[in-house]
């Protein structure tokens, strides 16, 4: 709904008679974790997660709003300058609440099955894709440490090939050209508490708690 929402946010593909709607739109709210903040130490500390979860992400929701509102008076005023300013707000606050909504739900504690692929869907593309799920890990780390500033790494199906692909994005950026199976966050607050400048260390250790079970779902969903 959202990215629908992003790609049709311009004055010329909304109309004016619309804006009453946009402005009566539902505002974003920051989702639920399904487990508690400390539940992925060690891997991820519950001090991370807390302030990753409620300042970051809430930042992101609240940015998003904004930018919905804006662009929904410009919208209404005929304000084209306006409304084509908004667009990198959207992009940026609508894809980190995109992001982090997938990212939480990417992940999960040991005793839950984090870190565990299981036979199945999943399993059979990365053996296919990659060889094994420890030379996914090893390239998909490579990449990560390739990121220049922040970004994010993913996991993602190739709708053209029906193959797995691992993909970087810049800042807040969405993956948009495939389906997003795992993400990881590779922004300075994803670890710097707890790794300090060591990244590489985080990116070792997230694949403990990464929720393989939610990915293949995904996988299958998009099949």
């Amino acid at each position: 709904m959202l990215r629908t929402a992003l790609a049709r946010a311009t004055p010329a593909a909304v109309p004016r008679r619309a804006a009453p709607l946009l402005a009566a739109r539902a505002k974003h709210t920051l989702p639920d974790l399904p487990y508690d903040y400390g539940a992925l130490a060690p891997a991820i500390s519950g001090q991370i997660m807390e302030l990753h979860h409620q300042k970051h992400h809430q930042n992101y929701v609240n940015g998003l709003n904004q930018a919905e509102e804006t662009l929904s008076q410009a919208i209404a005023k005929n304000d084209v300058k306006t409304a084509i300013a908004t667009q990198k707000a959207l992009n940026f606050n609508g894809g980190g609440h995109v992001n982090h909504s997938l990212f939480w739900q990417n992940l999960a504690p040991a005793k839950s099955g984090g870190g565990e692929l299981s036979a199945g869907p999943l399993k059979d593309a990365i053996e296919r894709d990659f060889g094994s799920l420890d030379e996914l890990k090893s390239k998909f780390n490579a990449q990560l440490a390739g990121i220049q500033g922040s970004g994010w790494g993913w996991l993602g199906l190739n709708p053209a090939t029906g193959k797995l692909d691992i993909i970087t994005t810049a800042n807040q950026d969405p993956l948009l050209s495939h389906v997003p199976l795992i993400g990881v966050d590779a922004w300075e607050h994803a670890f710097y508490l707890d790794y300090k400048n060591v990244k590489a260390d985080y990116f070792k250790a997230i694949w403990s708690v990464i929720n393989f079970k939610t990915a293949e779902e995904r996988l299958k969903q998009a099949k």
